[in-house]
């Protein structure tokens, strides 16, 4: 029994020493470092561009299957029911073309999602990367992301490690 307390109260003990060990901790702006990190950059433009590309193709999609419906519309009353059928058939078609377009370019898994995947994943493990080296050196407990869901109330500057992390990046 004398064991049993002996080893509790030594658990207690290790408990009280962890509570009283001064944490160190650092915080980086993601967002800064994204915004003047050159590499960010680049691949934002290019995803952009594709972005501006396929939402052109789109809209012709759409005005395409619009001038078909408007002109549909204005003359349903006079066509026959054969020619009325194969018109309706043919918007369904296009509206379906313009929504796999739509899914396959912008959809969970499409190309957007892939190339963001592309172009920024070797770039984020970089930031990653440096955001541990500067932990590491700085001798910090924690870094946490402030412009994630992680909200400051206060933080005092010298704990913001965003410019240490974009020197390492250089």
């Amino acid at each position: 029994m004398k064991k049993y307390a002996f080893l509790v109260s030594l658990f207690f003990f290790g408990l009280t020493q962890l509570a009283h060990a001064q944490l160190k901790i650092g915080y980086v702006d993601s967002d800064t470092i994204m915004d003047k990190l050159p590499d960010a950059q680049d691949a934002q433009q290019k995803l952009d561009a594709l972005i501006k590309d396929w939402q052109t193709e789109l809209n012709k999609l759409e005005k395409n299957w619009k001038d078909k419906y408007d002109d549909y519309e204005k003359r349903k009353l006079i066509m026959s029911d054969q020619t009325r059928a194969e018109t309706e058939a043919e918007l369904v078609k296009l509206e379906e073309k313009m929504n796999d377009y739509r899914q396959k370019k912008f959809g969970t898994n499409g190309e957007l999602f892939q190339k963001q995947d592309e172009l920024m994943k070797p770039i984020q493990n970089r930031v990653f990367d440096a955001i541990k080296k500067v932990a590491e050196e700085q001798d910090l407990d924690f870094v946490f992301d402030r412009s994630g869901d992680v909200l400051f109330l206060y933080a005092k500057d010298k704990y913001d490690i965003t410019n240490l992390v974009l020197q390492k990046l250089k």
